[in-house]
This record gives C-alpha cells, sequence and structure tokens, in this order.
C-alpha cells in the first residue's frame, strides 16, 4: 500500500467468510477459470477459515494465517496453500473487507516434485486388474489406456464426451471449458485406446443421453476424482504398489521422452502453459541420461570409430 494511504473498510462488506467466500467464487467463475480450480479456491479457503474461525475479524487475521503457514507441511503443499489464499486475500483487499493482505511478500518453498515412477510390469499388472465384464471395469480399463496413452489430467478426463472422441481418426479433443488451461487441445490416441472407448461407450445404458460423459459411473452419474481415487486405492493394495491418479501421468511424460520424445512437444500434449511445469513430470535416472549421452554425444561424429583386434593367446 502506498505511503500515506489510508483503506478504509466497506460498511456492506459480507457478514461472514463464508459468504465472502461466495462472492469471490462468482467472481473467479466470471474469470472463466476451470471446474477444478474453483473447487480448490473453495477447499484452501474453507480450510483455513474451518481451522481459524476467528480469522474473518481483521483483527486477528494475520495472527492466524501466521500460525496456519507455521504449520509443518511439505513444501508442494505450504505453495498451494499461499497461492489460494494469496489470491483471495488479494481481491478481499480490493473489495475492502481487509486492510492488507497478510501474506504479501511470502515466497514459495523450493519444491523439487514429487517423484513418480512406476515400472512397465507393475503398469502391465494394473492393466490386467479391471473386470472388463462389468461396466465400471470396462471404463477403469479404457481410463488407464487414454492417460498411459496421452497423459490427460483426471479432470479432463471425467469430463469428456462421446462427440469429444473422433475414433475414427484416432483423436480426443479436450474443450476449452474442461481445460485446466482454458485452451482447447486435440490428442492422438491409438487403436488399442480408441477400441476401448469404443466398447465402453456400446456398453452404456440406451436411455443415457450424449451429455453423459463418457467415464462415468455405473448409474450415469459423473466420475470424480473421490471416486476415483477409491478405485485405485482398490486396484493399489491387488497390486501391492501405490498408485494415484496423478502416477499414471507422470508414467506417461517420463516413457514419453525416454522413447524419444521432445519437451516441447510433451508440454503441448500435457497442456503446460511452460516447460518448467512440464520438467517436474520427468525424473530421469542416471542410466537413461547414461544411455542418452551415449546416443547423442557429439564425440561419436568428432572422433573416428576405432576396432580393434584382440591378441591371439
Amino acid at each position: 500500500m502506498a505511503k500515506g494511504k489510508v483503506l478504509k473498510l466497506r460498511k456492506d462488506v459480507p457478514a461472514t467468510w463464508e459468504e465472502a467466500l461466495q462472492q469471490f467464487i462468482w467472481w473467479k467463475q466470471g474469470e472463466q477459470k476451470s471446474k477444478r480450480t474453483i473447487e480448490d479456491y473453495r477447499y484452501h479457503v474453507t480450510r483455513f477459515f474451518t481451522n481459524h474461525p476467528d480469522a474473518y475479524n481483521p483483527r486477528n487475521l494475520k495472527k492466524c494465517v501466521l500460525e496456519y503457514m507455521a504449520m509443518e507441511c511439505k513444501p508442494a503443499t505450504f505453495n498451494l496453500r499461499l497461492t489460494y489464499l494469496k489470491t483471495f486475500f488479494k481481491w478481499a483487499v480490493r473489495e475492502g473487507i481487509f486492510p492488507e493482505n497478510p501474506l504479501e511478500g511470502f515466497q514459495k518453498k523450493k519444491d523439487e516434485g514429487r517423484v513418480t515412477e512406476v515400472d512397465t510390469e507393475t503398469l502391465e499388472q494394473l492393466l490386467s486388474l479391471p473386470d472388463r465384464t462389468t461396466f465400471a471395469g470396462l471404463r477403469d480399463h479404457a481410463l488407464f489406456l487414454l492417460t498411459l496413452d496421452t497423459g490427460i489430467r483426471p479432470s479432463e478426463a471425467f469430463s469428456l464426451l462421446i462427440d469429444d472422441f473422433n475414433l475414427k481418426n484416432l483423436e480426443v479433443t479436450i474443450r476449452r471449458e474442461n481445460a485446466k488451461t482454458r485452451e482447447t487441445r486435440t490428442l492422438p490416441i491409438l487403436p488399442v485406446t480408441a477400441n476401448a472407448v469404443r466398447e465402453l461407450i456400446a456398453a452404456r445404458h440406451p436411455a443415457w443421453k450424449k451429455t453423459v460423459p463418457v467415464f462415468c459411473t455405473q448409474d450415469g452419474t459423473p466420475l470424480n476424482r473421490h471416486t476415483w481415487n477409491d478405485r485405485l486405492e482398490m486396484y493399489s493394495r491387488k497390486l501391492g504398489v501405490k498408485i494415484w491418479p496423478y502416477a499414471l501421468r507422470h508414467a506417461f511424460a517420463l516413457t514419453y521422452i525416454r522413447n524419444g520424445g521432445y519437451e516441447l512437444g510433451l508440454q503441448r500434449t500435457l497442456g503446460h502453459h511452460s516447460l518448467t511445469m512440464t520438467r517436474r513430470y520427468v525424473n530421469l535416472t542416471q542410466a537413461d541420461l547414461r544411455a542418452m549421452n551415449t546416443a547423442a554425444s557429439p564425440l561419436n561424429s568428432l572422433l573416428p570409430q576405432r576396432h580393434r583386434v584382440r591378441k591371439r593367446r
């Protein structure tokens, strides 16, 4: 705040933090933020005020925020709290609800990212687990294939409709309104993925309309991250290996690079605005780097290859 300026709080501020949060959510919806982003804002703001119910009083806010941010947690968790709460408080200051943003000047913690690598054998076993004699099994198998084929975000996959698939041309389109980055992107898919999706669509109830998502429950209701987490928990117990939704996205990214894919192609496929985020998905091992260097080293072309004859005994 500029020196000498005194911000006067509005007299008509929302009476409760719940009312303030709802106004903030409407604001973000007006900015065309994705459903997942809106859910994350709601979750983090609600979690803060639930833990500190007295924080809506401007006199208590800073103390409560400092206490909340001082809680021990992983860098990634700290950074998420900082990002969503800082934006909320910035809006609240602009609306005259609070005199200042208590998180102004806070910096993100260095986060190396969550190292995730699922070996090929585990992925093969995972693909064999769904009971494809049931609708849920067909859905899970098709969703596994689609994620490992494209790296699609779970929330984006849950929103896909029949018309988003062009199975003849082997493509799937993630519409702007459902993409986290709010940009439409069309991804190629392999025939095996297209066949699994085609089989899933054929198993739908004839009464379901096209507005029912492709990856839905057996009752035709939208699949959500909680239900999908539960399904992966079930498969993890059978595998004896912990698998969570984003582990499959990581597996796609890592395998894509190992198989010779380019970073820019991976960035576009994953739907990232920058390569910085894309690189966090790729955790190449020392063996990977050694193999790449052996194949790509300039010395392969600069120095002549020597072929020695072994000494005879």
